[in-house]
């Protein structure tokens, strides 16, 4: 691939729903759920024979910059940046396309989450490619995951009639779809032209900025304002004007209004976005009774589990469709079937101010 292709991976997130697990200093892109490596490292193992790590860009938090410079030694330290305030995916894009463009004019960046498992990365990289190109001839281009059921929790992308999964020729977007109910998630999934917005773009840094100044004015106007890259007063900048960025996402503030907009309509590549416990139970290898489990458990009368408690063993006895995840300090025994509520425990811990245990 070209030297003036970046990755930007975004990494800021706290993983509430992974709790007790996920902390601000452990959070989800940096457990290791799947094997010895973690989400992010994963994630940069992919792109390596498109990007390699000396032009991986990484945007996180001040909580979790330590862990991620010392679990990714191959990308350069001074690559890994902390935001001083947590706004959203535009402006951290944003910031992102401000440093590449001043270090490189031609720069044309990928930008990928940190903590999805793609299973089939050849597959996926083979998409990437034209995304590539077609982001170096000044459009935006956003990647659709083909539907595999009628999801309500993530939104859509709607491409013209026929479409078909797997080509590799940039389509145009028709428009963005915001998160369906049910009835119009089956009507998506049934008439075969809408996919799941992943959450993965390409574009010229430059095409991306000029975008943000007619889209998002105030923002880009920040932005615009501060130093090159390398510059000494640069991070002192960063940290002055990036919290007075709006909150946004880019979808909202960019790709639902700008008319350049291409997308990929990808087969099945393996994506998951990993979006609770259940997730993981879903993607483990499971016993006859459909049970899971990352440590040592016995499972009697029992089934639909799933199990993470290092260093102890686990028995359970006549119970089914549980998450049992046991830490020193914190122990989550859940509904399997509403493990996107674990969240919700964050909340109370955070109004009863129990900070030793977030």
């Amino acid at each position: 691939m070209a030297a003036a292709n970046y990755g930007l991976i975004m990494a800021g997130g706290r993983g509430t729903r992974f709790w007790p697990r996920s902390r601000k200093r452990m959070a989800k892109q940096v457990l290791r759920l799947f094997g010895e490596r973690s989400l992010i490292q994963q994630t940069v193992d992919r792109l390596r024979p498109l990007i390699p790590p000396e032009r991986i860009w990484i945007l996180t938090n001040p909580y979790l910059r330590a862990e991620i410079v010392r679990q990714l030694p191959e990308v350069p330290k001074r690559q890994i940046l902390a935001e001083p305030a947590q706004r959203n995916t535009c402006p951290c894009i944003g910031l992102a396309a401000r440093i590449l463009e001043s270090l490189d004019p031609d720069a044309v960046m990928g930008v990928f989450p940190s903590d999805h498992v793609i299973a089939r990365p050849a597959r996926y990289r083979r998409m990437l490619r034209p995304a590539f190109r077609a982001a170096r001839d000044g459009k935006l281009v956003v990647l659709g995951i083909q539907p595999r059921w009628p999801e309500t929790g993530y939104g859509y992308i709607e491409f013209p009639e026929g479409v078909r999964a797997g080509a590799l020729e940039p389509i145009p977007v028709l428009q963005f779809r915001e998160k369906p109910d049910l009835e119009t998630a089956r009507q998506f999934v049934a008439a075969g032209r809408f996919f799941w917005n992943a959450g993965m773009f390409f574009w010229r840094a430059s095409v991306f900025l000029d975008a943000l100044r007619r889209y998002l004015p105030q923002t880009a106007q920040l932005l615009d304002e501060l130093p090159p890259f390398g510059s000494r007063k640069f991070h002192e900048a960063v940290a002055r004007l990036y919290p007075r960025c709006e909150n946004i996402s880019v979808d909202y503030a960019v790709m639902e209004k700008a008319t350049n907009v291409v997308g990929l309509a990808a087969d099945d590549i393996g994506w998951n976005d990993v979006g609770s416990w259940n997730a993981v139970y879903e993607l483990l290898a499971h016993d006859r009774d459909g049970n899971a489990a990352r440590s040592e458990a016995l499972f009697v009368h029992s089934s639909g589990n799933y199990v993470d408690a290092e260093g102890k063993l686990v028995a359970l006895v006549g119970v089914r469709d549980l998450v049992v995840v046991d830490t020193p300090d914190a122990l989550l025994v859940a509904d399997r079937r509403q493990a996107q509520k674990v969240g919700d425990v964050v909340k109370l811990l955070e109004q009863q101010k129990r900070d030793e245990l977030l």
